[in-house]
């Protein structure tokens, strides 16, 4: 019986992974920021949504700085794809040469209380090496909450990548937070990027002075569960990984449940913009990151393909 026809984007993820498998560790980060500044030089319209984005997180920069964090985080982009497909086929080894964290205590203190603990992330760096490292190198059981893509070929391809390197995935739909709940239980650190409102049923928050909204599902997750929120960011230090983790957020626990949600998701909003100034050339968000954004670039920014 023949196999199911893979769809095209399925293929051409296979073709990059197969590519990127090949190129040495030390030749990603210069073949990265290489391609950052060749897809800026060379279509410059591409980075109208992370120009403005970055703009409003550094609106002190000069053009010409401007355009040098955009050729940085296209980079950083590049480097987070060619580190997600090259992951599966690296040993413990040498996932844990490349890198090094702060703060872990954080971690550990949340498994000591008998519950996992709560990572928030925005598009920064790449997550995923900090992700590999917790489950071959640390041992701890990793769930992550993604997207679920289209077609089902390519989420299926993403599962399994992920799965390659320890990490368990749960499609954000409607069964997703009864499973996050129990993980957070067994004692999973469970991920979740939460700069983007992906689901359009997110919480209004103060983000760089202007309105946006930002995903509840943390909010959520620790008013259910008890567990903490550590904010967290992976910057990329030259060959390197390096995760930074803040404290558990302060919650107030004995809140109304809106007000609790929302409280906790606007201190999350803090948070990441201390992340985010440490490495604003590292953030690579390409769409615009707020509404009043969006208006006069939606013909011009074109959507980033597949989601991390």
């Amino acid at each position: 019986m023949l196999g199911r026809r893979q769809s095209r984007p399925r293929r051409v993820l296979g073709v990059g992974a197969a590519i990127a498998r090949r190129i040495p560790r030390r030749a990603v980060v210069p073949l990265s920021r290489a391609v950052g500044s060749a897809v800026v030089r060379v279509r410059p319209r591409l980075g109208d949504g992370l120009r403005s984005n970055l703009r409003r997180v550094v609106p002190e920069a000069t053009e010409s700085e401007l355009e040098d964090l955009v050729r940085q985080a296209f980079g950083a982009y590049g480097r987070y794809w060619a580190d997600s497909f090259q992951l599966p086929v690296l040993d413990a080894v040498v996932i844990d040469r490349h890198f090094s964290v702060e703060n872990y205590k954080h971690i550990l203190d949340a498994r000591a209380d008998g519950l996992g603990a709560i990572l928030v992330l925005p598009h920064l760096g790449g997550w995923e090496w900090a992700a590999a490292w917790l489950g071959e190198v640390a041992q701890t059981p990793v769930t992550a909450a993604v997207e679920r893509l289209e077609p089902d070929d390519v989420f299926e391809w993403f599962v399994e990548l992920r799965e390659a390197y320890g990490v368990n995935v749960v499609p954000v739909d409607a069964d997703a937070l009864p499973l996050l709940m129990k993980a957070i239980r067994a004692g999973h650190v469970v991920c979740l990027l939460s700069d983007r409102d992906v689901a359009g049923v997110g919480v209004d928050v103060d983000f760089y002075g202007a309105k946006t909204r930002m995903p509840s599902g943390a909010a959520l997750l620790a008013r259910r569960t008890g567990a903490p929120i550590l904010p967290a960011a992976v910057y990329f230090q030259d060959d390197r990984s390096h995760c930074r983790i803040l404290a558990p957020l302060e919650l107030d626990r004995s809140a109304k449940l809106r007000d609790f949600v929302a409280d906790t998701t606007q201190k999350m909003a803090v948070a990441f913009e201390t992340l985010i100034d440490d490495a604003p050339g590292q953030w690579h968000v390409l769409q615009p990151a707020w509404p009043d954004l969006v208006g006069p670039l939606r013909s011009e920014t074109p959507s980033s393909g597949a989601e991390e």
